[in-house]
C-alpha cells in the first residue's frame, strides 16, 4: 500500500518511520502501529475511557513500555536457562532476564521491531516481520504475520500466523494491558479463567515441570470472583499460566472479565493451550502520562496473554512449541467487549 495510507506514529532509533493505522468495526475503534506491532488504542462505542493502556507518542514505549499492547516473540514468556535441545541439537538463548532467564524473544524480539504493514482495510490490520536465523540464539528464519480485524459485537480478533525454514521455537502473543473502567488500579474488576490446573514454578518465574491443582487455592478463578484476593493477608501477585489444556484446539470461550463500576466486560476465546494472568503488579509509577494523560502505576491494568506454556520445550507433558518448515503455526484469540 501507499505510504499515504498511514499516519507516521514517531521515528526509531534507526532513523524508521513507525506508522499508525485506525480500524473500526463492531462498536470498537483501534489503534495499531507498526514497531511491535503493537495495540496503542482501542475503544467501545458508549465507554469514554480507553480500555488498554498505552502512550500517545512513541518516544515513550522504547523508553518506558512493559510490552503495552505488544506482540512478543519469537518465543511468549520464559524458557528457563535461555536452553534447550531440538533434533539432538543444544541452543543457548540470550539471557535478558536478570542473566539467568530468557524471556519474551530476547532484548530485542519482536515487540520491540518495526514490523511491515501488509493490508490495511477499514476494519482490518494486517502486519508482518521476518526474524532472523540466529537472533537471540534462536534456529531458522521466521516469518510471523499479525491479523487484527474488528468484527461484529465488540470482538477484536488476533491471528497470528509463522513459518520457518528450519526447526525451531515459536509462540507469540498478545500482551495488551486491559482496563474496563478507567480506574487506577484493575484490581476491582472480577475474573473467571476456566483451568483446574497452573504452572507451579521457581523463584525465576520458570516452570518446574509440575502442576498446581487449582481447588482450594487462590489460583482458584473457575467461578467469577474478585482480582482482588488476599493469601495469608497479602495480595495475590498474579503472574502465572493458567493451564486450559494440553495441545491446541478448536477456539473455545476460557477467561471473562468484567467491571461493575463501568458495566463493560471482556470474554477472551482462544485456540491457545495456556492463558498468563498477568496483574501489572511490577509496573512502576510512570514519568510520562498514558492514553487521555492518565498516570499509570502498579496494578494499572491486567494481561490476558493466550499462549503456549512457559519453558515448555523442557517439560515432557507440556504442548508442543516446535515448529517446522512446511508447518504453520496459526493462533487465534478473540477479545470481545461488551457494555451493559
Amino acid at each position: 500500500m501507499a505510504e499515504q495510507a498511514f499516519e507516521v506514529f514517531g521515528t526509531t532509533g534507526k532513523g524508521e518511520p513507525v506508522y499508525r493505522v485506525r480500524i473500526s468495526g463492531g462498536g470498537l475503534t483501534a489503534y495499531v502501529i507498526s514497531w511491535g506491532a503493537i495495540i496503542q488504542d482501542l475503544r467501545l462505542d458508549g465507554h469514554q475511557p480507553p480500555l488498554v493502556l498505552g502512550f500517545e507518542r512513541f518516544e515513550y514505549y522504547p523508553l518506558y513500555s512493559p510490552n503495552f499492547g505488544a506482540t512478543p516473540g519469537r518465543y511468549a514468556n520464559r524458557i528457563g536457562d535461555g536452553r534447550f535441545t531440538l533434533d539432538g541439537k543444544s541452543y543457548q538463548l540470550e539471557l535478558n532476564e536478570g542473566g539467568v532467564t530468557h524471556l519474551h524473544g530476547g532484548s530485542d524480539g519482536l515487540a520491540l521491531q518495526n514490523w511491515t504493514i501488509v493490508e490495511h482495510d477499514p476494519d482490518r490490520v494486517v502486519l508482518r516481520v521476518v526474524d532472523p536465523d540466529g537472533r537471540a540464539g534462536y534456529p531458522g528464519n521466521c516469518t510471523v504475520t499479525a491479523t487484527y480485524t474488528l468484527k461484529e459485537q465488540g470482538t477484536l480478533c488476533v491471528v497470528y500466523e509463522t513459518v520457518t525454514d528450519q526447526p525451531t521455537l515459536a509462540n507469540i502473543c498478545q500482551h495488551t494491558y486491559f482496563n474496563l473502567d478507567g480506574r487506577d488500579d484493575a484490581l476491582d474488576h472480577d475474573i473467571m479463567i476456566a483451568a483446574d490446573q497452573v504452572t507451579i514454578v521457581d523463584e525465576r518465574q520458570v516452570p518446574t515441570g509440575a502442576l498446581l491443582d487449582v481447588s482450594g487455592t487462590a489460583f482458584d478463578l473457575r467461578e467469577m470472583g474478585p482480582m482482588r484476593r488476599a493469601d495469608s493477608g497479602e495480595q495475590v501477585l498474579f503472574d502465572h499460566n493458567f493451564c486450559l489444556s494440553a495441545e491446541r484446539t478448536e477456539k473455545r470461550s476460557v477467561a471473562l472479565a468484567r467491571s461493575l463500576h463501568s458495566g463493560v466486560s471482556l470474554e477472551v476465546r482462544t485456540t491457545e493451550p495456556g492463558v498468563q494472568l498477568y496483574a501489572g503488579f511490577k509496573m512502576k509509577h510512570m514519568p510520562v502520562p498514558g492514553l487521555d494523560g492518565r498516570q499509570y502505576g502498579p496494578f494499572a491494568g491486567f494481561c490476558l496473554e493466550t499462549q503456549v506454556w512457559p519453558d515448555a520445550i523442557n517439560h515432557d507433558g507440556f504442548p508442543d512449541a516446535v515448529l517446522r518448515p512446511g508447518q504453520m503455526l496459526r493462533q487465534e484469540t478473540d477479545y470481545v467487549f461488551l457494555k451493559s
